[in-house]
């Protein structure tokens, strides 16, 4: 499996101690998480054991500093038949690395930084004129 922040798991143990280590125990990073999945069409099947799927998905994410964002992503599975059963194979979830929350995030701190830094800038510029105005 690959997640959102490119940590690759393998084998069902690996994925489970991943998923462990985000939201278990006092490192953990996501204090709860959910996601809204949607299949784009039946899966494909190559051969009778080998099935393609993908879609997307709106994963909602509550942090551990209280940070909430909803994730929009696109994933990709590839399921095996064995012993008659149907297992994930392969786990593939990747987001838009030019439209996400994290960026607007970003965005919006650095217009409010502009703006509060030029406001500030300003306030100091008349203050300094005034001085320099009572002084001559």
């Amino acid at each position: 499996m690959t997640a959102l922040n490119a940590v690759v798991s393998r084998g069902r143990e690996g994925v489970r101690a991943y998923f462990n280590k985000m939201t278990q125990g006092p490192e953990r990073v996501v204090e709860s998480f959910s996601a809204e999945v949607n299949v784009d069409e039946l899966t494909i099947l190559y051969g009778g054991d080998t099935g393609i799927a993908f879609g997307s998905a709106i994963q909602h994410y509550k942090l551990t500093n209280g940070l909430k964002l909803d994730a929009k992503t696109r994933w990709t599975a590839t399921f095996v038949k064995e012993d008659g059963r149907w297992l994930i194979a392969g786990l593939h979830v990747s987001a838009n690395l030019f439209d996400n929350p994290l960026l607007t995030m970003a965005k919006r701190t650095a217009y409010w930084a502009g703006g509060i830094g030029a406001v500030v800038g300003l306030l100091i510029g008349i203050l300094v004129a005034r001085k320099r105005k009572s002084t001559s």
